[in-house]
């Protein structure tokens, strides 16, 4: 089916709101949430709100809680999210550092104890519209368990540690915001395909035996199975890497099993916030920025190829076309997103 962005925002305010946000949280989160599916990331868009429901009632999730500051040494700034709304959350944080780092050229910011912090490319959209630089390391705690093996092993060990990667625009070019998970797909990614009844085209996830499957049941029916990594060894490092920078600098932990796993999702961030102003001439920057993307788009597509994209660019296409066309969705997930706006205490659901 294809549904209007203002239907989807619509349904999860209303949602949010009977989960116990206010009114200017609720709609911060369903601008986030909407904003996944139009660029193309249904893995972290309304399709989640069956899961925050259950978040808050089991208490992994705590509608209400703003960032809290927990360590101002100038150039750090630290936060805790306390369960809080993650999209929230970090981007009163990033905020915060974009502020900061007009004094002080660049801010090492660490957000812990975030419930889903959604698709972390908004937070380098957020930094590059601004005008500075961003780089953003986040891991997972508190799931049920792992979901994404190490290279070399058929268990899982990691979340699927996304980095981004935001530059702000030139004076011709547009931002470039680089967002990846460190595993194949994102673990949203293979329940859509799920609950739509696809495979993958490639062998994207290891089933319970550990071996290559392109099946989602692999991660969605018992026994499961596990993600890979992106790129073999280099993959398998950096989700590694990941865990590492975002788990410790932030103090809110890894997923090693000493620590507690509630069922929820708990996300911790690390983040370097720079101030291009600080380092250079914004002017020249700008026009070199402009001038290596335009080298870099100078590369011709192989043979009925069509023109390659820089990092964010197909995510600002897709959004266009979605707010045309409408955003895509399986008849099996509208369904489980309504479903949970009802046991939220959203009347009539569907009407909205």
């Amino acid at each position: 089916m294809l549904l209007t962005e203002h239907t989807l925002y619509r349904l999860a305010h209303a949602t949010l709101l009977a989960l116990g946000s206010n009114n200017e949280e609720a709609d911060v989160v369903a601008q986030h949430l909407v904003a996944a599916n139009l660029k193309g990331h249904p893995s972290h868009g309304v399709g989640m709100l069956p899961f925050y429901v259950e978040s808050v009632r089991a208490g992994t999730l705590q509608p209400g809680e703003p960032a809290w500051l927990l360590n101002d040494s100038g150039a750090i700034l630290q936060f805790d999210g306390e369960r809080g709304y993650g999209q929230r959350v970090v981007r009163e944080a990033v905020d915060a550092a974009i502020e900061r780092v007009a004094d002080t050229g660049i801010v090492l910011l660490t957000v812990r104890n975030s419930h889903h912090m959604g698709r972390i490319g908004s937070y380098g959209e957020q930094v590059a519209a601004a005008g500075k630089v961003g780089l953003f390391f986040v891991n997972v705690t508190d799931f049920p368990q792992p979901l994404v093996a190490p290279f070399g092993g058929s268990a899982a060990r990691f979340g699927t540690n996304p980095l981004c990667v935001a530059f702000p625009a030139g004076e011709r070019e547009p931002a470039f915001i680089l967002d990846f998970a460190t595993s194949m797909v994102a673990y949203g990614t293979t329940r859509v395909a799920y609950l739509a009844g696809k495979t993958f085209d490639e062998e994207v996830m290891l089933d319970a035996a550990g071996l290559p499957t392109a099946n989602p049941a692999a991660m969605h029916e018992q026994p499961t199975g596990a993600l890979r990594p992106i790129a073999a060894h280099k993959g398998g490092g950096l989700v590694a890497a990941i865990e590492f920078l975002a788990g410790l600098l932030s103090g809110g932990g890894t997923l090693q099993p000493g620590n507690a796993r509630l069922g929820g999702i708990v996300n911790n961030l690390t983040a370097i916030i720079i101030d291009p102003e600080a380092v250079a001439d914004v002017s020249w920057l700008r026009e070199e920025y402009d001038a290596m993307a335009a080298y870099i788009r100078s590369s011709p597509p192989p043979a009925g190829q069509l023109p390659l994209m820089l990092a964010g660019e197909p995510e600002r296409q897709r959004a266009a076309e979605a707010a045309q066309q409408g955003v895509e969705m399986s008849d099996n997930e509208w369904a489980a997103i309504l479903a949970a706006a009802r046991s939220a205490g959203v009347a009539a659901p569907e009407l909205l």
